[in-house]
This record gives structure tokens, C-alpha cells and sequence, in this order.
């Protein structure tokens, strides 16, 4: 039952998700927390993509949509309640962090509950990809 409703959500949800944004019901500004780094100088955006989608991320367009974002994709965890979620940025940048799914727990989901950073996880995933400043 709840694979048929996320079924049918998740194709009007960006939809609306913008109307509600537009209209100032709902407000979502900046980028989340847990920057990883920033795409390599020699590595393309292109590339990178091929690279976190062989790694088992696929795109995630449930997802708020932060400023300046390209991407955004999630990969499932060993527990299917959790996802890592990563954004990609325009000029470079890459943030991600773990948390429930939308699917699993969607108040959790949406009020941030149990995020967390998971940053060495992250870094084995993207691992020669990205760079500190």
C-alpha cells in the first residue's frame, strides 16, 4: 500500500513542493549543513555523477531543492529505512548527509530527525573525487 502512494506522490510532489514554495506557504532557503568538499579542478561534473551513480545513488527528487543545487540523489542504506542523500552544487561543491527515508518515516523525514553527517562514509564513496578548502 504504501509503495502505490509513494508511487503516485512522487510524480505530482516537485509540483507541488514548487507551488507551495512560490506561494510563501512553505519556505526552504540556503543549503543544508555537512559540506563534504568541492570537486577535484581536474574531475568534471559529468564524471562525478558516473561516479556516485555506479556507486548506487540515484536521483532523489522528493528532495527540497537548495540554492544553487544541481543534483540531488540518494543511495539506500543496508536498512532500507535510511538513505545517504547527496547534493551536488553548481560551483563545485558537495554536501551530503544519512537520515530516514520520506518513504519510512516522513515526519521524521521532514523535520530532520536523526540526520546525521556520516562523513567518513561519504568520503569512501567520493574517494579522489573532492577536495577541502
Amino acid at each position: 500500500m504504501f509503495r502505490l502512494f509513494w508511487s503516485g506522490i512522487s510524480r505530482v510532489f516537485p509540483f507541488v513542493r514548487d507551488m507551495l514554495l512560490g506561494l510563501g506557504l512553505i519556505w526552504h532557503e540556503g543549503r543544508q549543513r555537512y559540506s563534504l568538499g568541492f570537486l577535484k579542478p581536474e574531475r568534471t561534473m559529468e564524471e562525478l555523477l558516473a561516479h556516485v551513480k555506479e556507486q548506487g545513488f540515484s536521483n532523489h527528487f522528493i528532495a527540497w531543492v537548495d540554492d544553487g543545487e544541481l543534483c540531488s540523489l540518494r543511495r539506500i542504506a543496508a536498512d532500507p529505512r535510511y538513505q545517504y542523500h547527496l547534493r551536488i552544487f553548481k560551483d563545485g561543491e558537495v554536501r551530503g548527509h544519512y537520515e530516514c527515508t520520506p518513504e519510512a518515516h516522513p515526519i521524521w523525514h521532514f523535520t530532520e530527525r536523526g540526520l546525521e553527517e556520516r562523513r567518513e562514509e561519504f568520503l569512501t564513496f567520493l574517494e579522489g573525487w573532492i577536495v577541502s578548502r
